[in-house]
């Protein structure tokens, strides 16, 4: 995958090296088998990412968003998530940003220890 200069704090040489496995709509119907590339966090929320491919200036990424009021899946854009603030000075923590968890190892969903992703996957994969 050719890829302009793309800067973006989020979008590191090796997160679009291992996207490029992954463009979107690659990992269509594999379900808890899909590959989670990547996770992003601020605070208790967590994106998931599956898949993601630059188109003109920005990244968009696909994956799964916890903790929100709603377990999801979702396209999300790199530029946006990187604008992402929280003040939580009245907490002592200063402004927060999304960051990436550069210990996380790709990974099946099914393998991800995050007890709310489980359960969205359960919800819609598992048969009664």
């Amino acid at each position: 995958m050719a890829t302009t200069n793309f800067n973006n704090r989020l979008i590191t040489p090796e997160l679009t090296e291992a996207l490029s496995s992954y463009p979107l709509y690659s990992q269509d119907a594999k379900k808890k088998d899909a590959v989670c590339i990547a996770v992003f966090y601020l605070g208790n929320i967590r994106w998931y990412i599956m898949e993601g491919q630059q188109e003109g200036d920005d990244f968009t990424l696909y994956g799964i968003v916890t903790g929100l009021q709603e377990t999801e899946y979702g396209y999300q854009s790199a530029t946006e998530m990187a604008g992402i603030t929280y003040d939580a000075s009245e907490y002592g923590l200063g402004t927060l940003k999304i960051e990436q968890d550069k210990d996380f190892k790709p990974c099946k969903l099914a393998d991800i220890e995050d007890e709310e992703l489980q359960l969205f996957l359960s919800r819609l994969y598992d048969k009664d």
